[in-house]
């Protein structure tokens, strides 16, 4: 990838989007920008880990290897989206690895001592870190409150409903999005199983609120999903 097509990713991510030609230049963050391809994995089985990510472009799987040697998986994060130390501090990742999925990714990495130097530099892209931050550890929170008191098929239909919010158009009742997600990823990303996600999938189908194929997944009335005590 080019200078100026790796300069045009960065800049197309809002929390860059506001700085000047001569901000870039002296802050130098197209140096941080790092590729990875399909498969490879970013880090792996993380301590002590002292990066930042923020996605630029691609799919990527977090998770961890259980003590069975399994893989689990905690999020599949996309464009737009953080991942790392994200408190920006040099605590553990817990084993957690990142590994670019479906296709090769573009991230702009990092380390947490750079991050600082630039939050203190530019506040404006500090309080929109902040937001950024805030928005991010309310999904974990809804997350484990849905784990803990819902049944499966309200978490299933709660994490389809954030789904289709991040690509939701404002003022639209109805979305179609990329098919990213096997139905192993979803069950592990709602603590439940393949087969069980599958039959509930088929249900929903059924009852008209999503279609569902290999390449999209589509909601045909977002707002139909609120009737079935969504927790946001």
């Amino acid at each position: 990838m080019s200078a100026d097509q790796k300069w045009l990713l960065i800049r197309n991510y809002d929390l860059w989007s506001q700085l000047t030609d001569e901000d870039y230049e002296e802050l130098n963050i197209v140096h941080n920008f790092v590729e990875a391809r399909k498969g490879e994995y970013v880090y792996f089985e993380a301590f002590q880990h002292n990066k930042l990510y923020f996605v630029k472009q691609g799919y990527l799987r977090i998770g961890y290897i259980d003590d069975s040697g399994r893989e689990v998986i905690k999020e599949i994060i996309q464009k737009g989206e953080l991942f790392g130390q994200i408190t920006l501090e040099k605590n553990s990742l817990n084993g957690e690895f990142a590994q670019a999925y479906k296709s090769d990714v573009s991230l702009c990495a990092f380390s947490i001592e750079d991050f600082q130097n630039l939050l203190q530099k530019k506040p404006g892209i500090a309080l929109k870190y902040t937001k950024q931050v805030g928005s991010k550890l309310r999904q974990i929170e809804n997350r484990l409150i849905n784990l803990l008191n819902r049944d499966v098929k309200t978490r299933l239909i709660n994490f389809l409903w954030q789904l289709a919010q991040k690509h939701l158009a404002p003022g639209a009742t109805a979305v179609c999005i990329p098919n990213y997600l096997t139905h192993e990823d979803i069950a592990s990303l709602i603590g439940s199983s393949r087969q069980t996600v599958t039959t509930l999938i088929n249900e929903l189908v059924a009852e008209k609120l999503i279609t569902y194929t290999r390449n999209e997944i589509c909601f045909p009335d977002v707002k139909k999903l609120q009737n079935h005590e969504v927790v946001v």
